[in-house]
């Protein structure tokens, strides 16, 4: 005999074999606002609108940006590195393991654990909220974020805020922070001893979040986080963990601007990441 859970399966079939975009299955503990299977169809089941009321068990259409980054979504990727356990406690003999996002950035603004608070302006902690579903990893603090406090606010971070905004995560949704907190000089890249003493703050703001997804934009925050020396070609196209965490390399915005041709493949792996965002729930 054909139980309910067999028939909202073949449903689903049937509705993703119709749409012309693809069908996202809500959470099980949310399905109940989804429409049964033997529900009348709208009167105007050939229509934009009653399609995405179909899909959503919500009435109206989806906005245009989620349109956008749902058309054509490339694969989500296979399993790649796994840099620790889940759950492991690499904190338990740190200074940092008991504080909270506030005052981890109040330590942050004090720090003087390597040669770079010698010419620093501000440091840089990071900013958004502590339960934030996507945390995003660049390199370090530029000009303008060495002169405000504030990670990604240049022309960098004007295309990392339209990226996010295309795939319907707000900026003030998303936690941003960088590897190192204060700015190398003349932009350089961060020394492997500056990566060192600085990672526990990062480690611990990724502890405290527990992000359902980390989009690793740039080689360092690819190389750091994984602790791989792999170029960051290799490392895209593929999902990592770390600390059981998601997480998907992909550029930096920085280097977008250098490189237009390397949009297409960001705007694949900021949709992948944006998936993996909606599955968690």
């Amino acid at each position: 005999m054909t139980g309910p859970r067999d028939l909202f399966a073949r449903y689903v079939r049937q509705r993703d074999a119709l749409s012309e975009l693809p069908f996202f299955v809500e959470p099980t503990e949310s399905r109940a606002a989804a429409p049964p299977p033997d529900e009348p169809r709208p009167a105007a089941a050939g229509t934009e609108r009653a399609r995405a009321e179909r899909r959503t068990g919500r009435t109206g259409a989806k906005p245009l940006a989620t349109q956008r980054w749902q058309k054509d979504l490339p694969d989500i990727p296979p399993a790649g590195i796994v840099v620790a356990p889940p759950g492991s406690d690499l904190f338990s003999e740190d200074p940092l393991a008991g504080l909270e996002l506030d005052e981890l950035a109040a330590t942050v603004r004090t720090c003087t654990r390597c040669g770079l608070c010698r010419s620093r302006t501000n440091a840089v902690p990071g900013e958004g909220p502590a339960n934030a579903r996507l945390a995003v990893v660049g390199e370090g603090p530029g000009a303008n974020e060495d002169a405000t406090g504030r990670p990604f606010v240049g022309r960098a971070g004007e295309l990392l805020t339209e990226i996010l905004a295309a795939i319907d995560l707000p900026r003030e949704q998303v936690f941003i922070c960088n590897v190192v907190k204060c700015r190398p000089p003349d932009n350089r890249k961060p020394t492997p001893d500056e990566i060192k003493a600085c990672v526990p703050y990062l480690h611990r703001q990724l502890e405290i979040i527990r992000p359902a997804v980390i989009l690793a934009m740039g080689g360092t925050a690819a190389e750091t986080l994984l602790d791989t020396r792999q170029s960051l070609g290799p490392l895209r196209n593929k999902m990592h963990e770390f600390r059981g965490i998601p997480l998907i390399v992909t550029y930096h915005p920085a280097a977008l601007l250098r490189n237009p041709n390397w949009k297409k493949p960001t705007w694949d792996d900021v949709r992948i990441a944006r998936q993996l965002v909606a599955r968690d729930g």
